[in-house]
């Protein structure tokens, strides 16, 4: 017997970030709302990305500041590493991969919550396990991104990790090789290195952390290279075989590098599979293509998170559902891109908002710009810090602020202010009367908003 399909206002595929927030927007309006999720409902940050891995690079900093004690307060600190004890609070951090509770939360809202691998097949229908979903008003593709897997000969011949078998670890390799320098690898390969990993990260373009400014990788990496992280960039991975005691990775240049694991963090990919067979357009790269503002792909269905390649960031995931559930309620909602914050958990952290200096100047904009040494302050010597770097984008004819990057302890913290800045357009002779406490590691900011706004006057 055929069965009628279901009819909701909206159909979300995709329980994660977006999902929860379009199901929170959506409560009390009166409109229906179906959410459809595959594995989890949270997505892949509460259980196999950020939550995990911070939790890991905080283990791994907290062993750090032991290191550090012998320096500053003690004259023998000793350990013995508890990789069983790390690895149990990093799953208990994930929730031991039991989303019973955000389940709960999202139908609290009264959003009925179906599990299953769901397909879009037009604009208005998705289809779940035989049965089909009808949206009367929108349909909202929300099913994020997975690993993206390099066509690298060998590679699939060996057994490796991505992000979420590294962040939910069972055991401690004694080597670990990493492809890609960008945010993930960084990341991930310093927390191992703290545990005690010999660590190799593999970057095949020029510089590590690509998508910031280039002062940003060239002031992290002597951090991590004093973890005993062997640094490889300009010299791509051109083949990967087993070996006798893992993997062995042939370079570009004909060196190789082996280790007992690989980790494969060289970017991620749209989850189009889902939704590749309705018709809806895609970028260069694959992503969902949607108006930035109004977050639409066609008339009536909506693109949020990862899945739309404008920032693969929980808290843009988040404000995206938040955007969406305002213009489903009927309000002329739209999404502003101009300043979302971007933050590197690595030690020190490295965090930044708006445009690079390079790509002001793509954009035809007649800039100035400052750079200082968090480390060169009166917070940076109390904390015993060594080697950050503020640098700040001004408008010479606006007269505001428009990009900032900083690496220093807590500048994902420190970086509010920016954002705040470059999203309003605060004047910079505003922001260079601000009035930063001392000592904070906020501070440097006083002095380097001053300085740009001098050069803007």
């Amino acid at each position: 017997m055929e069965r009628l399909p279901q009819e909701f206002d909206v159909v979300c595929l995709g329980g994660g970030v977006a999902g929860e927030a379009i199901a929170g927007g959506l409560e009390g309006s009166g409109l229906t709302l179906v959410v459809i999720e595959r594995e989890l409902v949270g997505g892949e940050c509460p259980y196999w990305g950020c939550m995990p891995s911070k939790t890991l690079l905080r283990s791994g900093e907290t062993l750090k500041e032991a290191e550090r004690a012998r320096l500053l307060a003690a004259s023998r600190v000793e350990w013995e590493l508890d990789f069983p004890k790390i690895s149990k609070r990093v799953l208990w951090m994930a929730r031991d991969l039991d989303d019973t509770r955000p389940a709960a939360a999202l139908q609290s809202t009264g959003a009925t919550l179906v599990r299953g691998n769901g397909k879009l097949i037009d604009h208005r229908t998705v289809e779940v396990g035989g049965e089909r979903y009808i949206a009367r008003k929108a349909v909202v593709v929300a099913n994020g991104s997975t690993a993206s897997i390099p066509p690298i000969p060998g590679l699939d011949s060996v057994d490796y990790w991505t992000n979420r078998q590294a962040t939910l670890p069972r055991e401690l390799p004694i080597s670990l090789a990493v492809l890609g320098g960008g945010a993930i690898g960084l990341e991930l390969g310093q927390a191992y290195a703290r545990f005690g990993s010999k660590v190799t990260i593999i970057e095949a373009g020029p510089r590590f952390l690509g998508l910031e400014e280039p002062e940003a990788g060239a002031t992290l990496r002597p951090h991590l290279e004093a973890d005993g992280i062997e640094l490889i960039a300009g010299d791509p991975c051109v083949g990967v075989e087993k070996g006798d005691a893992g993997v062995v990775l042939k370079m570009k240049s004909g060196a190789r590098v082996t280790a007992e694991r690989l980790l494969v963090a060289t970017g991620r990919r749209a989850n189009f599979e889902a939704w590749e067979g309705a018709g809806l357009p895609r970028t260069e790269r694959g992503w969902l293509k949607v108006d930035p503002m109004t977050l639409e792909a066609a008339t009536g269905v909506y693109g949020t998170g990862d899945v739309t390649g404008i920032g693969g960031f929980t808290h843009l995931a988040y404000y995206h559902g938040q955007v969406v559930a305002r213009r489903l309620r009927g309000e002329d909602a739209r999404a502003d891109h101009t300043a979302v914050p971007r933050v590197t958990f690595t030690d020190p952290e490295v965090a930044s908002v708006g445009l690079s200096e390079a790509a002001a100047r793509e954009q035809g904009i007649d800039i100035e710009t400052v750079s200082m040494d968090p480390a060169e302050s009166a917070r940076g010597y109390i904390h015993d810090f060594h080697g950050g770097m503020l640098k700040l984008v001004g408008d010479r004819r606006r007269g505001v602020l428009v990009g900032a990057t900083l690496a220093s302890p807590r500048a994902g913290e420190i970086l509010g202010e920016l954002v705040l800045a470059v999203k309003v357009g605060t004047p910079l002779r505003a922001l260079s009367d601000v009035i930063h406490p001392f000592p904070a590691f906020n501070r440097v900011l006083g002095a380097a908003l001053g300085e740009l706004a001098g050069k803007l006057a």
